[in-house]
């Protein structure tokens, strides 16, 4: 339940209250720490709201929260060229941020934190401590401040606890980002809106460096698209879309719009009391732009750290949780950075880059890996095709 601050001393402040932030405060307080969630209420954050089986399992979500489960994915090429990707023993599970992103803050009260809807401003330290002031949603011409030994940054990738704390963070690299949440319609035959299925535009009208996406949510859908390109529209971008969807006629229930890291910080800690988890520390998958799954492991890395700082007295424990991600997924990462430099820089790429989709091959290894959160090691014929397919499609000799 939303609480009061029964005390104003605890053990960890967890700042924001999405995936990251939720997690952490849950992972903490089941450790059996006070913690304090300070959220502020009523931010959704634009997103495809995509979650693979491993977030499932790996964080014990219950598969009510699913309103939907995507079978395959289709691409769209500039040329309208479309290569769908089926899923073979798997699927995409489909959540509502809204409801899922509560879901995970009434667990971490269920679990021990306090929670408390409110805007965080600005901190100070002495020698016993920091202090953290917020100002409350229910009075915001007042400010609260309460203490704590440690504090998780989990504010979005704006965030300001970095900017106050983290040195290198005060200017992310970032992607825009906008969607728009509409009512799914009735499938039709001719339709090109199918409800079992994420559809991919890779195309430089709707996104000259990102993609733009459709991805239903059972009872609505979402669709959005995405660019760090200042001076584009992602507005008229995403009107474009709805109508190439099929979407255009329906009934939009809200638009939202936020920027997404496009890499890492470089650091997360202040090497004192302050650790960054989910959007804040950077970590949304580049050419993907999947966040939750990445925030929540980040979040748990960030409790786990700072569980260990707690326990110790040293603050150099609160580097363990960038390098216990950056050695699960670094590697990860800067294979699909290196992808979205290259392919997704012109629309002859693009083209090139969604012929690539329609091998075998590439789809297997794609799915898995996107399943289980890993590069798939243990094909390595299949690894070897791609190579040289890949190669031919760089050079220009292979068939689009």
């Amino acid at each position: 339940m939303k609480a009061s601050i029964a005390a104003d001393t605890f053990d960890v402040v967890v700042v924001g209250g999405g995936p990251a932030g939720a997690t952490a405060a849950h992972d903490l307080a089941e450790a059996g720490l006070s913690v304090l969630l300070l959220d502020r209420a009523g931010r959704i954050k634009p997103c495809g709201g995509a979650i693979p089986p491993k977030l499932i399992e790996e964080f014990a979500i219950p598969e009510t929260l699913l309103v939907n489960r995507a079978t395959s994915a289709r691409m769209i090429a500039p040329s309208a060229r479309e290569v769908d990707m089926p899923i073979e023993g798997g699927f995409v599970g489909m959540v509502d941020r809204e409801v899922f992103d509560e879901w995970l803050r009434a667990r971490a009260v269920r679990a021990g934190a306090t929670r408390y809807d409110g805007t965080y401003r600005s901190m100070t330290r002495d020698a016993h401590g920091v202090s953290v002031d917020f100002t409350p949603a229910k009075q915001p011409t007042t400010q609260h401040t309460v203490r704590a030994l440690a504090v998780i940054g989990a504010d979005g990738a704006m965030s300001l606890v970095a900017r106050h704390c983290i040195r290198g963070a005060n200017r992310p690299r970032c992607v825009s980002a906008y969607h728009e949440i509409v009512r799914s319609p009735v499938p039709t035959r001719g339709s090109p809106f199918d409800a079992s299925r994420c559809d991919v535009y890779y195309q430089g009208r709707l996104s000259p460096d990102f993609y733009g996406w459709v991805f239903p949510h059972g009872e609505t859908t979402s669709v959005g698209v995405g660019s760090a390109r200042k001076g584009f529209s992602l507005r008229n971008a995403v009107t474009s879309l709805r109508t190439a969807a099929g979407l255009d006629g329906a009934d939009t229930i809200r638009c939202e719009g936020a920027p997404i890291p496009l890499q890492p910080l470089p650091r997360w800690d202040n090497g004192r009391d302050v650790v960054l988890a989910g959007d804040a520390a950077g970590v949304v998958a580049p050419a993907s732009g999947e966040g939750i799954y990445y925030a929540m492991s980040g979040g748990r890395l960030a409790a786990n750290a700072v569980t260990a700082y707690l326990a110790s007295g040293d603050a150099r424990e609160l580097r363990s949780a960038r390098k216990a991600f950056m050695r699960a997924h670094g590697r990860t990462f800067w294979v699909l950075g290196i992808l979205q430099r290259f392919w997704y820089c012109s629309d002859d790429r693009r083209e090139r880059f969604v012929s690539i989709c329609r091998d075998a091959d590439v789809q297997r290894l794609t799915w898995q890996a996107y399943m289980h959160k890993r590069l798939v090691r243990a094909q390595p014929a299949a690894h070897v095709r791609i190579f040289f397919k890949d190669l031919a499609h760089l050079l220009g000799i292979a068939r689009t």
